[in-house]
């Protein structure tokens, strides 16, 4: 299987279960359940998407720069600062760090 065939199968699913979404009665997605699970599942999703692209290097686990920057961002959002403030505070985090090391 090539490259190409696994693109063409990746991209049919992912036509196939969008198109199954509008197959969902309206009311299921208003119960109490459903929608909490959708909430939660997209923040786990986006914590797992946070996990990886800090911690992982090919297949091993690294600790390096990105994982302070990440504590700065972080910490930074809580106290509720502005976006660009949060990138170029991150950013410089993750700059001085390598450049000690």
């Amino acid at each position: 299987m090539t490259t190409w065939h696994i693109l063409l199968i990746a991209s049919a699913a992912t036509l196939a279960l969008k198109l199954a979404g509008y197959f969902v009665p309206a009311g299921f997605l208003e119960r109490e359940r459903p929608a909490r699970i959708a909430d939660l599942l997209t923040v786990a999703l986006l914590a797992a998407l946070i996990a990886v692209q800090t911690l992982a290097v090919g297949q091993s686990i690294e600790v390096d720069a990105r994982v302070p920057a990440v504590i700065v961002a972080a910490a930074l959002f809580a106290l509720r600062v502005p976006f660009v403030v949060v990138v170029f505070a991150a950013a410089a985090v993750a700059a001085g760090i390598r450049a000690l090391t």
